[in-house]
Formats: C-alpha cells, structure tokens, sequence
C-alpha cells in the first residue's frame, strides 16, 4: 500500500498561489455534504456573483466564475475567438505566451493545426513579442494595432514571468480606436490591483484566476467578466465549446437572457466545499477594501524590495505582489541553486520560467509586519549561505525603518 500523503506547511513567498488564509481553508472544511441544489449552495454561488461583480468594478451582467484555475478562466475568454479571426497578441514573458499559443490554436483552421498541431502559427494571428523585463506600452500596442486592424487584441495586465505591469489605458484607448474588441489576462493584477474594468469600455473580456489576488484554493473558481459587445457576437454566430461558452456557462450562475433569475437554475455540479470556501475568500477581499488592499501591498512589496535591493541584488520588476531580481555579479548564474535550497527549507520563492532566468519573491497574503520580516531574514540567510557579502543586521534594520514609517 501507498503510504498516507501528508503534505507540511511551507511558506508560499513566489508569484503564485499564495497561502490560503484559515478562515477560507474553515469554510472548505465545515460545508456539510450537501446536495449540489442544496439552498445553500445555490445561495453561495448567487452571492459569489455579485460579490464577483464588486471585486471586478463592474456592471457587466455576464460576471462569473469557471470551475478550474486561471487557465479554465482564460480558456472560457479565448473561446469567443473562431478560426480565422484576426488578433493581435501582446508577449512578455511566460504566461502572456501561454496565453498567446491558447489564442493561435483557437484562431487556427484546420489547415493550420495540421502544418504543426502543438504550435500552431496562424496568418492571422500577430505576435508581438516585447523582451523580457519590458513592459508592453501604449506606442507598441497603438502602433500594432493601426497597422494590423484586428478583430481581436490581447494582454496580459501583470505578467509574473517577468514581474511587470502592462498598460491597461494604453491598451484600452487603442483598441477604443480602432474598434477592435480587447481580451485582458488579470490573473495576478485582480485582487491586489485597485481599478475597475467599466472604466476600460474597448475591452470586452476579462479573465483571473481563484489562487493569486482572491487568494482561494487554486482549484475553485476562475472570475470572468464580458461585457455586451462579445456577448451579442456570441449569440449572432456561436463559439466551439459547451463546457466554457460564456452564455452557456453563465446559466449555472443563474444568469440568463442576460438577466439574474431569483430562483436556482440547475447546474454542473458545483462543489459544495468549493463555493463556500471561494464564497469566503470573496468576503475576505471585500472586508478588506479593494483600495486599502491595494495600498497594503505597495507599501509592503516597497519594504522586501529595499531589502532584497540592499542585498546587492537589482530588482527589474514593478508589480506590488512580486519582486523579481539578479543576483549579485559573484551569483550570478546560480539562481536555480538558490531557489532550490530555499525550496528544501519550505520557503517556496521560484525562478523564472523562461530566459534570462531570475529570482522571484512574493507577497501573497503575507501582509503583515511580521510576514514580511520573515520572507526578509528567510531571503538573507539563504544568500549568505551562498557567500554573498552584505550585513543583515543593515538590511533588518532599513525594514524596520520602512515598517515604522507608515
């Protein structure tokens, strides 16, 4: 027999997922074993909706959330685009280019997916690649979108692979221009980023996942939101999918003919243990104000980036959860082995995915004081196990400082 799994307690200090708060893990583990039309189920799912909409700044009707992770949530925003479509992607780093080959494939014919079905390159699909450790700015999107006029465009708003904020105006004005309907990847933006999607009217969809800003388990729910424009488009010609049609899958929420119906519809089975504990987390995010959450993580990502800075090491990222640096020239080269080590001591930072590989450390849910001194003295010892040269006692000491200054 297999021997019983038991998985410890780590500290969850890269881009993502973060540590799942213990009201949220209360609300997983007390839901009784309930029928899946149980009232209060389908109370939790009609409440997550709404609360949904709040997190998202929006009105959009079709506001929900796709059972899975983030990449369920994106699947369901690709699925409005057919073969043939013209789209612009914006690339700049790991997950953006996932995002992109998800575009290609649903954009492709079947010719295209026969020339090489893995990684599919669709005439009609333009890729614009921006280095790593670049931010897709509003002159790049402008200019690709005027030359190219699509149907569609992308980008992601924060891309962890690199740790850095694209342009959402930007975005948003240049599609507005041109009339091209906008898609935005939120996975690591919604929740810690304070905006509201109904101030970016040209993007129709928007996609995050249940594990990073919401700070669910990862597999519960993926929020989507689209607004009337890719819903219309929808019901003149359709999409090729059942499971992720946004109309489809928005009657599960009790959403239909574009209305909230008050009593509960039947739907795919949803969890119990998974409403209830996103329904939790959702509270949690709001009681905790969508404004001061998002000062809350500024202010505590400047105190590690000092710190990690003070280390010797050059921070290239300017997301709020996430740091993501070099080495110092004498380590350079040896960040796989430094993100090991910490790793075997249950402090899980992560590199990067993709060239040139770096250091990632994040924040997630670690909003505190005591949380960031730790993810500080934790990031310190495992440097100076390396043989890097600077005084912790300096660096603990500039945190402090920084924490005092609030």
């Amino acid at each position: 027999m297999y021997l019983q799994l038991d998985i410890p307690d780590t500290l969850a200090a890269g881009p993502g997922p973060g540590n799942t708060d213990s009201r949220v893990l209360q609300s997983f583990a007390r839901a009784g074993v309930a029928d899946h039309m149980q009232a209060d189920v389908t109370r939790g799912m009609r409440e997550a909706k709404f609360m949904l909409r709040e997190v998202f700044g929006t009105g959009n009707t079709y506001t929900f959330a796709v059972g899975g992770t983030g990449f369920s949530g994106l699947d369901c925003a690709f699925s409005p685009i057919l073969p043939g479509d013209n789209v612009v992607a914006f690339v700049n780093g790991t997950f953006s280019g996932i995002d992109d080959l998800a575009i290609r494939m649903k954009a492709s014919t079947p010719a295209d997916l026969a020339a090489d079905p893995m990684n599919p390159k669709p005439a009609n699909v333009i890729t614009v690649n921006v280095p790593h450790g670049q931010s897709v700015n509003g002159d790049i999107i402008e200019s690709a979108l005027a030359e190219h006029k699509p149907m569609w465009a992308f980008m992601a708003h924060w891309e962890t692979g690199s740790g850095r904020i694209n342009d959402l105006q930007g975005f948003n004005d240049a599609c507005a221009r041109h009339g091209v309907m906008g898609i935005v990847d939120v996975v690591s933006s919604l929740g810690i980023a304070d905006f509201n999607i109904d101030d970016y009217p040209a993007v129709t969809t928007w996609a995050s996942c249940p594990q990073k800003g919401i700070l669910a388990l990862p597999l519960t729910y993926a929020p989507v939101s689209f607004n009337d424009r890719v819903i219309e488009l929808l019901k003149q010609r359709g999409c090729y999918t059942y499971v992720h049609h946004p109309i489809l899958e928005a009657r599960h929420w009790s959403i239909i003919d574009g209305e909230d119906v008050d009593a509960p519809v039947y739907h795919r089975t949803h969890s119990g243990y998974a409403v209830a504990s996103f329904h939790e987390a959702l509270r949690l995010l709001l009681e905790h104000g969508r404004a001061q959450k998002a000062a809350d993580y500024a202010f505590y990502e400047k105190g590690l980036r000092q710190a990690i800075e003070a280390m010797g090491c050059e921070v290239t990222s300017n997301m709020t959860s996430l740091v993501v640096c070099n080495l110092p020239g004498d380590l350079a080269g040896r960040e796989k082995e430094l993100v090991a080590a910490c790793r075997a001591e249950g402090f899980g930072i992560w590199p990067t995915l993709s060239e040139p590989v770096q250091v990632r450390v994040g924040i997630l849910n670690q909003l505190t004081e005591a949380a960031i001194t730790d993810i500080v003295n934790r990031y310190a010892d495992a440097m100076l196990k390396m043989n890097a040269e600077f005084d912790k006692d300096s660096v603990l000491a500039g945190l402090a400082e920084h924490l005092r200054s609030r």
